[in-house]
């Protein structure tokens, strides 16, 4: 019987950096390079990384962490963060991942001690996984749920609503001459994210969930289904989907950016955004949420970009790509930011409460 034809006759030999005793051992660093095959097309892996990196860490998380950290000081210690420390570790994840062409638990042959952190970052990367499908689960149901012509989370007077629910649109546009105290009232939208959505009237603390929220497991189901099918077929197949993934997000960035700037009182919020309140670059809190919003968009640590970079050809501009990549990132959520705090600009106007105290995290 003819042995196996040996992966050194049919790829490039590794380089010895790469080679240790442990790659004799039948191990997870044996794998041949060629098995894992390469992308499809020039843009798989450039908007692969572009998809991997936009997302909830752009538009809320930024935003978030902008609106409690000095409006647009925030800039200052998030783009010296994003210089000294993101374009550096991106760029060596990616020449990493490029250099072997071996996943984030085989390319630790290149010093075996450090095998364990391949292993924490398939553990971590697959806990975000299960919260992330979670979150889409929730857009779904809200996809779902706005296909109608009355939006069940646009007025009172539904089920789950409470005697704190007070619709303040309707109040101003009917001119009420009466004073109403509207301090301690619910928008009717939040009441339906947490009485219908997530049913929190229903439990009574962690140690008890409550009843299964059928709704909700149905869409989880989904977005797990859709996850399956970007990935059936490995690069071939998630390098296709991402043309759609990663720029369809823009268009409705931008679509949302022109929503908010029309609503009335969007300036206020726009106004906060941009005000830089430099006295808060005193405290050091500030700059340790500008290095984790750095690591937490990018995505750095998490093995995705090494995985990524894994199946480019040896010779891949990755040094172009990170830069188009980090500062695309960084542009993504600046832009993000005044789409978000267009719209808590029109919160504040409406619920009568100053822009710092329009939103809350939890």
């Amino acid at each position: 019987v003819p042995s196996p034809i040996p992966c050194s006759l049919t790829q490039p030999v590794t380089p010895e950096l790469l080679v240790s005793p442990s790659s004799q051992d039948g191990d997870l660093g044996s794998e041949c390079p060629e098995d894992r095959g390469n992308w499809t097309g020039r843009l798989d892996f450039l908007l692969s990384c572009i998809g991997y990196c936009v997302g909830l860490g752009n538009v809320w998380r930024f935003p978030y962490r902008a609106y409690t950290n000095g409006g647009g000081a925030f800039l200052v210690p998030y783009f010296i963060m994003l210089a000294i420390c993101g374009i550096p570790i991106f760029f060596m994840e990616l020449s990493l991942g490029q250099f072997s062409s071996l996943g984030p638990l085989a390319v630790w042959k290149i010093s075996p001690l450090f095998k364990g952190v391949g292993m924490g970052t398939i553990l971590i990367v697959s806990l975000v996984a299960i919260y992330y499908n979670m979150i889409i689960a929730y857009v779904l149901f809200y996809l779902f749920a706005s296909l109608t012509s009355d939006l069940p989370w646009q007025h009172c007077g539904n089920w789950w609503n409470t005697d704190l629910c007070l619709d303040h649109h309707v109040i101003k546009v009917g001119n009420t001459t009466f004073p109403v105290n509207i301090t301690n009232t619910v928008s009717p939208s939040e009441e339906y994210w947490s009485r219908y959505v997530l049913h929190i009237q229903g439990s009574s603390g962690i140690g008890d969930p409550g009843r299964i929220r059928w709704n909700l497991c149905l869409c989880l189901l989904l977005s797990w289904t859709i996850v399956y099918l970007c990935i059936l077929k490995g690069v071939k197949s998630s390098g296709k989907v991402v043309y759609f993934t990663a720029t369809f997000p823009y268009l409705i960035l931008v679509m949302l950016l022109i929503r908010g700037v029309t609503l009335e009182g969007a300036w206020k919020g726009i106004r906060f955004y941009l005000t830089p309140q430099f006295d808060h670059l005193l405290s050091s809190k500030v700059w340790i949420e500008a290095a984790l919003q750095i690591f937490y968009s990018l995505g750095v640590g998490f093995g995705g970009l090494l995985t990524f970079a894994s199946y480019n050809t040896f010779h891949q501009n990755i040094y172009r790509d990170t830069f188009i990549v980090t500062l695309g990132n960084a542009i993504t959520s600046i832009l993000a930011g005044f789409a978000i705090f267009s719209v808590l600009g029109y919160m504040s106007q409406e619920l009568g409460v100053p822009v710092n105290q329009v939103a809350k995290a939890g």
